[in-house]
């Protein structure tokens, strides 16, 4: 069944939401609670004012405070990072974070991350799937998807990017859930691998985009709008939502960018803009088509 996605809106103090749900933190940082699974996407946790490495020295000061602070987060079954820079591991999720969680990154940063105490670190190679079992039935397979960080040429400069798939399978004994298959980009520009994961992965519900248009020294790292509108093109999800926009001076690109061209496209009804401290309820309800299908089924099944 195709799922239907609305936003609401919470109160000033935030709530971790219940079940079948997405929290957006702010900058990458989501809380995906699903099938009876939390997972928790690149922690970035500082507070408006404070400043995080981005590499060869240079540093960025966050404008924004994330909606949740890490002591509030809920027990997680698995951090998804798609890769260690300080806007998507900074020092907060460094000292606060259970040093069992399993933590999925690319091979580089789970190194990194060994060497500084996790115990539960897992290098995924590109297309390497890893599997995740939760503590009420049921679970969720995370493979690692090509990204790239910069142009071709000077790729090897910066950090390793993993683009993923999260496939969440509820419990045999949850008829109410169904399967969810969610994209995350990560820091990844865009180009053809989009479109050939697309034919590899099959049907995708939600795609994470990280946008933003990141540049350091003249150099685009992200997706800027008109990138994220030809990401849609290629990789045609169900629904979308806009990461990872406004956090940093280095996010050149707001989302009203992306906003703008989705509209010119003619794309607006497959995306789900939402704030810090909004949620996504992930509600799965039939389609007409489906239900015109089971309608008849159910007159054949009867007479």
């Amino acid at each position: 069944m195709q799922p239907t996605i609305t936003s609401t809106t919470t109160s000033h103090t935030v709530h971790v939401p219940a079940e079948d749900s997405l929290l957006f933190i702010g900058t990458a940082t989501v809380l995906i609670r699903y099938a009876g699974m939390t997972i928790l996407t690149d922690p970035n946790f500082i507070h408006a004012g404070e400043r995080v490495p981005i590499g060869y020295g240079l540093m960025s000061r966050r404008r924004t405070d994330p909606a949740l602070d890490i002591e509030r987060l809920p027990q997680l079954d698995a951090v998804v990072l798609s890769h260690l820079h300080g806007d998507h591991f900074d020092r907060v999720a460094e000292q606060g974070l259970d040093r069992d969680v399993p933590l999925l990154a690319p091979p580089s940063a789970a190194t990194v991350l060994d060497r500084r105490g996790f115990r539960a670190t897992e290098g995924l190679r590109t297309w390497q799937s890893t599997h995740v079992d939760g503590g009420t039935g049921g679970s969720l397979t995370v493979t690692a998807l090509p990204g790239r960080h910069a142009a071709r040429l000077i790729a090897p400069l910066f950090p390793s990017v993993m683009s993923s798939l999260l496939e969440f399978q509820p419990a045999a004994d949850s008829p109410a859930a169904r399967p969810l298959r969610i994209y995350i980009s990560g820091d990844s520009l865009v180009d053809e691998t989009l479109r050939r994961t697309r034919e590899r992965v099959g049907p995708i519900d939600l795609a994470i985009l990280h946008l933003g248009g990141t540049r350091i020294l003249g150099i685009k790292l992200t997706m800027d709008g008109r990138d994220g509108v030809e990401a849609l093109r290629m990789l045609t999800p169900r629904f979308a939502l806009p990461v990872h926009y406004d956090d940093y001076p280095v996010f050149r690109s707001p989302l009203s960018d992306f906003q703008q061209e989705v509209e010119a496209a003619g794309l607006g009804a497959l995306v789900r803009s939402v704030g810090r401290g909004e949620t996504l309820p992930l509600v799965f309800e039939p389609t007409a088509s489906e239900l015109a299908v089971a309608a008849v089924r159910a007159a054949v099944g009867d007479s």
